[in-house]
């Protein structure tokens, strides 16, 4: 009988995973063709990105995160958040974690479906025009829109993406627009090469970015709602520095299955 690997799919915001344990060191890292198959909307699971939960002696579990192409990717925020309920789920964890991403240590609270994410604190932000430019664990591209519902993101963000700049190792592209007390942000992806439903650290970069251009200082939350949900960015900021950063948001189990293991003999 074929073997069958478990896997479970949890979502934060309307940004979906495929997750899972990998304790045992089953899961074969290196088959991005697997991965990105896992991914797929039409023949696989479908979502934007997979996660392996993996051992750490030093912390209650790594995250390894791939984006839906295949490839192993820098950090995700709205991923960090729903490897946390995983790992809650699983019961490794209780309401609280520090746990390994590719980034560094994380710490995490968790309670019902909310989760609050420690972030790395960011300390330097460039300027392409009118563009802000900076890495909250993934680099992002944020810029301010005009009737931001009805804009093509697809197009836009993928041009940018791939301009003469930006090409060679990506970014995530980053629109925002005032909206009542909070912002509306909407972001296309690297790695997925689409817009998705929210983007953790997008989010986190477009709150910093505020911050910057409406000369904000101090302890800060900003509201940030995205197509999947609603985030918070809270942060305190010094002239360009940012420090104890929190994303908070929803992480929530959608369903769990099995897939035929091609690792079994």
């Amino acid at each position: 009988m074929d073997e069958k690997i478990k896997f479970s799919k949890y979502q934060g915001a309307g940004n979906d995973f495929v997750l899972i344990d990998n304790r045992s060191g089953f899961f074969d890292r290196d088959n991005h063709d697997l991965i990105q198959s896992l991914c797929d909307r039409r023949f696989g699971i479908g979502a934007d990105g997979l996660m392996l939960l993996q051992n750490n002696k030093n912390f209650d579990f790594e995250m390894v995160y791939y984006n839906a192409n295949g490839g192993e990717a820098s950090m995700c925020g709205n991923g960090g958040r729903c490897i946390v309920a995983f790992a809650r789920d699983l019961g490794i964890i209780t309401d609280k974690t520090a746990f390994l991403a590719v980034d560094g240590k994380h710490d995490a609270y968790i309670h019902d479906n909310q989760v609050d994410l420690g972030m790395i604190d960011v300390s330097s932000v460039e300027r392409d025009e009118e563009a802000y430019v900076l890495n909250t664990g993934s680099p992002h591209y944020v810029t301010w829109a005009n009737d931001l519902k009805n804009m093509d993101v697809y197009h836009i963000g993928s041009a940018i993406r791939n301009n003469d700049t930006y090409q060679k190792e990506g970014i995530n592209v980053n629109f925002v627009e005032r909206e009542g007390n909070g912002y509306f942000v909407r972001t296309f992806e690297r790695g997925v090469e689409d817009e998705t439903f929210a983007c953790g650290t997008g989010a986190t970069a477009t709150a910093m970015a505020i911050a910057l251009h409406e000369s904000l200082d101090g302890e800060l939350e900003i509201p940030i709602r995205v197509l999947g949900g609603q985030l918070y960015i809270s942060f305190h900021k010094q002239g360009q520095h940012f420090t104890n950063v929190r994303l908070k948001g929803p992480a929530q189990f959608v369903f769990k299955g099995t897939f035929p293991s091609p690792f079994s003999r």
